[in-house]
């Protein structure tokens, strides 16, 4: 097969999902011999607003069909002018938000980098404080914020300038993370660097949906500006209506100083990232921070039309009950099959936590023999995730929960 012969060992979804696919819409997708696939994975959670969703793919073949500007590294453009304005209108200033917008493109972790450059220009500092459990990229910068040992090994260099902390989960649930930097912050003895930044996932997804408490960042946002700590939201995977609302922050009553946005901010799989920017901290001088497929056109017209169609979908609503009914189908039908299975999460991000990373994979390998992708995340890979499209119904939500049941019941030999 071409694959195995020609593409990098590098590839790693394929492994899990082998097959070849060929068609996807809405919640499913097709492999070359026409079998199908719910999927509980969303592209990563690229595909919030589903596969070859209508209303955007109409906008962005009119504009390919029009011989309109497609690349335009930063130069102004119409499109680029359209989804600004939309943006504004139904993004931020509903939420009584003032940011400015940079383009760092294609991808999240390049929102992150930016963030950092920033936040280290704005203070004049070095250190950065992530946490227990973060995932925020793959390349130097955003790997050294990144928890997961691998990740940081795969950079071949010992890893700089972060600080880890612990996230409010297991048994620092009952360990008070904000007293801790308070005094730590406070004390010139300490050790601690005073950081540019501190970078956090209100739900971290790759470190098994585990999610903050809204009295925590609140008093991390209290933290921050005590001592001029510049705070960043990684909103790449969690944004976009993936939590119930389009920011995740929006739950805590917060603001954040720099949001990173990617993923489905696009809204049909094309390549788009942003760094939000409160106006005060927008001290770039021009060309410090660039990319050259930072002004992918086509990405701006379909994350316009992506923000026109969730305010017609009402699809903050329809997310977080459609939230309820895997809660609820869950709770009543996975948990009681063993006492150690445990469940986390909020609006469509969920996880199943089995405690055993061996059996988790051979579940989410019999859930695709099955006909359902779903991905694994977690220490060990020990939580199943369940991160369906937005938009996915109800009947095809509670089939591939089903499919999942009885994957476990296979592999567990209830």
């Amino acid at each position: 097969m071409i694959f195995e012969e020609r593409e990098s060992q590098v590839r790693s979804y394929s492994r899990s999902f082998p097959t070849v696919f060929a068609k996807a819409k809405k919640d499913k997708l097709w492999d070359e011999n026409g079998r199908e696939y719910i999927d509980f994975f969303a592209g990563a959670g690229v595909i919030n607003y589903g596969h070859n969703n209508d209303y955007i793919k109409e906008k962005v073949l009119d504009y390919f069909g029009s011989d309109f500007l497609i690349h335009g590294l930063d130069m102004f453009s119409i499109a680029k002018r359209d989804f600004l304005e939309t943006f504004t209108k139904e993004i931020l200033e509903p939420r009584g938000l003032d940011y400015r917008v940079a383009f760092t493109g294609p991808t999240g972790t390049n929102a992150v980098e930016a963030a950092l450059k920033l936040a280290r220009k704005v203070t004049g500092r070095s250190n950065v404080i992530a946490f227990s459990g973060s995932f925020h990229g793959m390349t130097m910068g955003s790997a050294s914020l990144s928890s997961g040992v691998d990740f940081r090994k795969a950079l071949g260099t010992q890893t700089t300038g972060t600080t880890f902390m612990p996230f409010p989960t297991g048994f620092f649930t009952t360990f008070d993370t904000i007293r801790y930097m308070d005094e730590m912050l406070k004390d010139d003895h300490s050790g601690l660097d005073m950081p540019a930044a501190i970078i956090v996932e209100t739900t971290q997804c790759e470190g098994g949906i585990y999610t903050a408490p809204n009295e925590w960042l609140v008093a991390l946002r209290e933290l921050c500006d005590k001592y001029g700590i510049i705070l960043i939201i990684d909103d790449i995977q969690t944004g976009c209506g993936r939590c119930g609302s389009f920011f995740s922050f929006e739950r805590a009553g917060i603001k954040p100083d720099l949001v990173t946005v990617s993923k489905s901010i696009s809204g049909y799989g094309m390549p788009m990232a942003l760094l939000l920017i409160k106006p005060e901290y927008d001290i770039w001088s021009p060309g410090e921070h660039n990319g050259t497929f930072r002004g992918f056109q086509p990405a701006f017209v379909a994350a316009k039309a992506a923000l026109e169609y969730r305010a017609s979908y009402d699809l903050d609503a329809e997310t977080n009950r459609k939230g309820s009914l895997v809660k609820e189908f869950v709770e009543k039908e996975i948990l009681p099959l063993s006492d150690i299975f445990e469940l986390r999460g909020l609006g469509l991000l969920w996880g199943i936590d089995v405690h055993d990373g061996a059996k988790s994979k051979a579940v989410a390998v019999e859930a695709f023999n099955l006909g359902v992708i779903m991905e694994r995340s977690g220490r060990n890979d020990e939580v199943l995730k369940i991160m369906p499209p937005l938009v996915v119904e109800d009947e095809t939500l509670l089939k591939g929960l089903q499919i999942i049941k009885q994957a476990i019941i296979n592999v567990y030999g209830f």
